[in-house]
């Protein structure tokens, strides 16, 4: 499969790069600093190609997502949640993940592109009704504005009239599956949960099992560990 990867160069972006590889496909890794970030070859069977552009720029996605089999995004702010919060600062614009996610969905339509997976974040809709009051005043007073911009994300996925899949992960770890291998995540389309961790290895793992399979189109899918 040829799969774009809008947000690529950190995080769960990276992970899901380095996931597909390993199973064989051919990813465009597409981010700022995609160059940099793929300098070093990524191992496995597949293939990386890195495009350098900026995902609120309509004409550098439109250019990224032109013959791909399907895209995922990933976008998100790696600035400290904090001082995205209370202070409004980060490197990033604050509405990327509705706003990326609207541009790369337009991108789609217009090259006729269907197939989409889109992570969110859990606790919106259903699940947040699965989360104790701790973990729902993390999510009103510390990512409050990712949160809310997360949302919005999901009504532009939702409407979009593609082939949509949306993914819910927990709170994220950053724990290396090579020096010690993990089992699978937990996947539900229920919007329960097990815990309220998972690593990024085991997320990028649950994006690769939804891209090859069909029965997750229009699904919302809950990932934790």
């Amino acid at each position: 499969m040829d799969v774009l990867v809008v947000g690529a160069t950190r995080g769960t972006g990276l992970a899901v790069t380095r996931r597909l590889v390993a199973e064989g496909h051919t990813v465009t890794a597409f981010g700022r600093t995609a160059s940099a970030a793929f300098a070093v070859p990524v191992g496995g069977p597949g293939v990386v190609r890195p495009v350098d552009g900026d995902a609120l720029d309509p004409d550098a996605v439109t250019k990224a997502v032109a013959g791909h089999d399907a895209v995922v995004v990933t976008l998100g702010i790696s600035d400290n949640p904090l001082a995205v919060q209370w202070l409004r600062r980060a490197s990033t614009a604050f509405d990327v993940r509705s706003r990326g996610t609207a541009v790369v969905i337009g991108a789609m339509r217009e090259t006729g592109v269907r197939r989409l997976v889109a992570q969110t974040t859990y606790g919106l809709g259903d699940s947040w009704r699965h989360l104790d009051l701790p973990w729902k005043l993390v999510f009103r007073f510390v990512i409050g504005r990712q949160f809310a911009d997360s949302a919005r994300q999901e009504e532009a996925v939702r409407a979009s009239g593609l082939d949509w899949t949306i993914v819910r992960p927990v709170s994220l770890t950053d724990a290396d599956a090579a020096a010690e291998p993990e089992a699978p995540a937990h996947v539900t389309t229920d919007d329960t949960r097990r815990g309220l961790k998972v690593s990024r290895a085991q997320l990028a793992g649950a994006h690769a099992g939804a891209l090859a399979d069909p029965a997750t189109i229009g699904a919302t899918l809950s990932v934790s560990a």
